[in-house]
């Protein structure tokens, strides 16, 4: 069950490396207040639909919005000099202290094959008329 979720982490993990990292750029053209076209990869279609002759009209009714989501450009790598001794004092306790918790250990079960149940050969509630409610 631990490497299984250990894999899930690492998958987890890497995606949002990934993510972390891409950035792109959403454009929309607007015609008056109607939205017409949006586009994730390329550039958006100018046209309305309809041809406009008027170059004028165009620019006024027309309107391109474009959002650009940037992403991260550099990733910070760790080197081992930056490891000082208390960090790796603290890395050893913590790893010393939880490593066992997550052991799974099998337990036997023995069972007594020839083992009965006394002989209770008188019933002391019934003949004592003492019951508990």
């Amino acid at each position: 069950m631990k490497p299984f979720f250990s894999k899930i982490a690492s998958f987890l993990l890497a995606l949002l490396v990934l993510f972390s990292t891409f950035s792109f750029t959403v454009e929309k053209h607007y015609c008056g207040d109607a939205l017409m076209d949006v586009s994730f990869l390329g550039n958006v279609d100018d046209s309305c639909g309809v041809e406009i002759e008027e170059i004028d009209v165009k620019k006024n009714c027309c309107k391109d919005e474009v959002h650009h989501i940037e992403g991260q450009d550099e990733l910070r790598q760790v080197l081992v000099d930056d490891f000082d001794f208390s960090k790796q004092q603290f890395f050893a306790s913590f790893y010393l202290t939880y490593s066992n918790l997550f052991i799974e250990k099998e337990s036997k079960k023995s069972y007594c094959k020839d083992f009965y149940p006394p002989d209770i050969r008188v019933d002391y509630q019934v003949s004592y008329q003492s019951f508990l409610i």
